[in-house]
């Protein structure tokens, strides 16, 4: 049976203007991060919907109806404020359903949340992703920051697995490819921390679990594609696999 998993963001605009001696012109260049995942899930029994970052400020559903079409719910490099800054609160100043607030609702009552790490994930460069005291924050197994909370790892940090028997590591091969940095966040009480950066790397988490009412939330603080993520690392075995078992997790009745 088909399960419907929806990521929102993984997407940019890029703008640039090129200088030639005396002329100058501009270009601008959109962009995806989720190749990789979209790639890895063709086959299996997950069917992934990508609604990209600038869709998501008026697509993103209005209603628990529209948002419970979904099995699984994933959150990636996107701010909170393009959920809660629809056109009609931005620009004519009418009232909108807090979709943030209907988020937690739907995974008291159930849903599956993930949220992968990047710029614009739990606080984010500059603080500007502002996923801290929000809704959302309530149902994941970790609290933001109130500061940016990028950690860069240009050497590379290998992941610490602390519970290998953990069904999200199940048939996961023994060596992981490093990871080039994540999100730092602070564990919440009850939360169960999979792996993590070696210790002498900070012992940061990278995979967390947890549980809010009736649903489960998965946190993975490093990126689903380059750049947090090397290359090798998206075309790793162990990827694939990965995401597979995070969403057998999230979908279990355990």
């Amino acid at each position: 049976m088909t399960k419907k998993v929806l990521l929102v963001g993984e997407s940019w605009v890029s703008s640039s203007t090129h200088f030639k001696g005396f002329d100058q012109f501009g270009s601008v260049t959109f962009h995806t991060g989720c190749q990789p995942l979209i790639d890895a899930m063709k086959g299996t029994d997950y069917e992934v919907t990508h609604m990209p970052a600038h869709e998501a400020q008026d697509g993103f559903p209005f209603d628990l109806e529209g948002i419970r079409k979904y099995d699984i719910i994933i959150i990636s490099d996107i701010g909170s404020s393009s959920f809660l800054l629809p056109t009609r609160v931005w620009i004519h100043s009418q009232t909108a359903p807090n979709r943030l607030r209907l988020l937690k609702q739907w995974v008291e009552e159930g849903g599956k949340l993930v949220m992968a790490g990047g710029y614009f994930s739990f606080q984010g460069i500059d603080g500007k992703a502002r996923w801290r005291n929000t809704p959302v924050e309530d149902v994941l197994p970790v609290k933001c920051h109130p500061w940016d909370d990028r950690i860069e790892i240009p050497e590379g940090a290998t992941a610490d697995l602390v519970q290998p028997s953990h069904p999200i590591l199940k048939d996961m091969p023994a060596e992981w490819p490093p990871v080039l940095g994540v999100n730092e966040v602070m564990l919440k009480d009850g939360a169960e921390l999979i792996a993590r950066l070696p210790e002498d790397q900070g012992g940061h988490p990278l995979l967390v679990t947890g549980k809010f009412g009736k649903g489960r939330s998965v946190v993975w603080t490093s990126d689903m594609s380059p750049h947090w993520l090397s290359p090798a690392f998206c075309a790793w075995e162990g990827y694939r696999q990965l995401w597979l078992n995070m969403f057998a997790w999230l979908e279990a009745n355990d």
